[in-house]
C-alpha cells in the first residue's frame, strides 16, 4: 500500500508567514515615504535673487520708453521662469545643476536685455553704460522668498533737456552769420546760393527738432543730438562754398571751423532765425584789357597770365617715346598720345570760354593744374603699358606733365 505525505498544512503556514512579512515590509515602506515627504516639506525651494536695473536707468527719452518697458518686463519674466525651473527640477542633477542649467542661461538672457536697453536709449541721447556685466548675474535665496518681479512697471520719466527754461520755454538755435566777403565767380553763384539756403534750412530743422524733443533726454541731449550734428552739417556746407569759389578763383577761407558752431538761446526767439548773409557777387577786379595787366605781363614766363582774357594758349612739352614699344602695347600708347593732344585742345577751349572769369590765379588753379594731373596719368599709363611686355621705361611723367601758357 502506497503512502503519500501531505504538505498542505505546512505550505499554508509558510504562505501565512510570507504574507505577514510582506505586510510588514509595505508598512515600513509607507513609513519611509511619509518621512521623505515630511523632510521635503521641511526644505524650502530656493528662488532667484537678481539686482534691479530700472533704478540704474536714469531719465529715458520718450522714443525709447516703450522698448525699455518691454525689456524690464522681460527681466521679470526671466526671473519667474528661472524660479519655476528650480521648483520643477528639485532633486535633479548634481551639485552644480542650478548654476549650470538655470543661473548661467539666466545671466546670458539678462545681459542681452540690458544691452538692448542701452542701445534703445543711445538712439536718442548719449548711450549709457548700465553695467550689463555686473547686473546680469543672479544668486539664490536658499530659503526661498524674495521678489519675483523686482522691476517696476513704470519707466523713469525723461528729464528736461539742458538749456530749456524751467518755465517750459523750448529755446531756439543761434548760429553765426556766414558772410561771403569775396567776389563770387558766375560759375559758382548757383552752388553758393544753394548752400546759403541750406544753412538756413539746417537751422530751421534744428529748431523743429528742439521743439519736438522738448523734455526728452538727459543733461547733454541738446548738445549731443542737435547742436553737434548741426555743427557737422554747417561745416560741410561752408566747405562746399569755399571749394565752389576755388574752382574759378582763389579759394577763400570762410572760417568754416569758427562759423559752424551754434548755441542755444534758452530765452527763445531772435538770432536763431536770422537769415545768413547774401554773398557779394561781382565781376573780378581787373577785368582784362590793358588796365591793371601789369601783373599779367610780369607773370607770363611762369605760366600765370593774371586775368584770363581768353587769348592765351596752352604750351606743353612734347612726350617722346624713346624706347622700343612692344606690339602688345602699341595700341594703348597711341591712344594715350592722342589723349595728350585732346587734353591740350580742351584746356585751350576752357580758357576761351571762361574769358574774364576768376581771379589772377584762375588759369593756374582751374585749368593748368587739372591738365597737369591728366597728363601725368596718361604718361604713367604709357609707361605701364610698355612695362607689361618689356622693361618699364621712365618717360619723365613729372617733368613732362606741367604746361605753361603762350600769350
Amino acid at each position: 500500500m502506497k503512502r503519500y505525505r501531505s504538505y498542505a498544512k505546512g505550505s499554508s503556514a509558510g504562505a501565512k508567514r510570507w504574507r505577514v512579512a510582506g505586510v510588514a515590509g509595505v508598512a515600513v515602506a509607507l513609513v519611509g515615504v511619509g518621512l521623505g515627504v515630511a523632510a521635503a516639506a521641511d526644505t524650502a525651494v530656493p528662488t532667484v535673487n537678481c539686482p534691479t536695473v530700472a533704478d540704474k536707468l536714469g531719465a529715458v527719452p520718450a522714443q525709447a520708453q516703450a522698448e525699455i518697458a518691454r525689456n524690464l518686463q522681460l527681466l521679470n519674466t526671466q526671473i519667474q521662469e528661472a524660479n519655476n525651473r528650480i521648483r520643477t527640477t528639485q532633486g535633479q542633477g548634481g551639485a552644480n545643476f542650478i548654476q549650470n542649467a538655470i543661473l548661467g542661461p539666466l545671466k546670458d538672457k539678462r545681459f542681452a536685455a540690458i544691452n538692448r536697453m542701452e542701445t534703445a536709449i543711445g538712439r536718442t541721447i548719449a548711450k549709457p553704460n548700465l553695467n550689463a556685466e555686473g547686473l546680469s548675474g543672479c544668486s539664490l535665496n536658499a530659503n526661498g522668498g524674495g521678489n519675483a518681479s523686482p522691476e517696476p512697471a513704470q519707466v523713469p520719466a525723461a528729464a528736461v533737456s539742458a538749456g530749456a527754461a524751467a518755465a517750459g520755454n523750448v529755446g531756439t538755435i543761434v548760429c553765426p552769420d556766414v558772410v561771403i566777403n569775396v567776389a563770387v565767380p558766375a560759375q559758382a553763384r548757383a552752388e553758393i546760393d544753394r548752400n546759403l539756403a541750406l544753412l538756413q534750412t539746417q537751422i530751421n530743422e534744428a529748431n523743429a527738432r528742439l521743439k519736438s524733443s522738448f523734455g526728452q533726454g538727459g543733461a547733454n541731449f541738446v548738445q549731443n543730438a542737435i547742436l553737434g550734428p548741426l555743427k557737422d552739417k554747417r561745416f560741410a556746407a561752408i566747405n562746399r562754398m569755399e571749394t565752389a569759389i576755388g574752382r574759378n578763383a582763389a579759394k577763400p577761407d570762410l572760417n568754416a571751423e569758427g562759423l559752424s558752431t551754434c548755441s542755444l538761446n534758452a530765452a527763445g526767439g531772435g538770432a536763431g532765425a536770422a537769415p545768413t548773409a547774401a554773398p557779394t557777387t561781382q565781376a573780378p577786379a581787373n577785368n582784362g584789357g590793358n588796365n591793371g595787366n601789369n601783373q599779367a605781363a610780369a607773370s607770363r614766363n611762369t605760366g600765370n597770365v593774371g586775368i584770363n582774357d581768353g587769348t592765351a594758349q596752352v604750351d606743353c612739352p612734347d612726350v617722346v617715346i624713346n624706347v622700343a614699344i612692344p606690339a602688345q602695347a602699341a595700341n594703348e600708347v597711341n591712344q594715350n598720345l592722342a589723349l595728350l593732344q585732346t587734353q591740350i585742345n580742351e584746356a585751350n577751349a576752357r580758357i576761351k570760354s571762361t574769358a574774364f572769369q576768376g581771379g589772377v590765379n584762375f588759369i593756374n588753379n582751374a585749368i593748368l593744374g587739372p591738365l597737369k594731373d591728366k597728363r601725368f596719368a596718361a604718361i604713367n599709363r604709357m609707361e605701364t603699358a610698355i612695362g607689361r611686355n618689356a622693361a618699364k621705361p621712365d618717360l619723365n611723367a613729372e617733368g613732362l606733365s606741367a604746361c605753361n601758357l603762350n600769350k
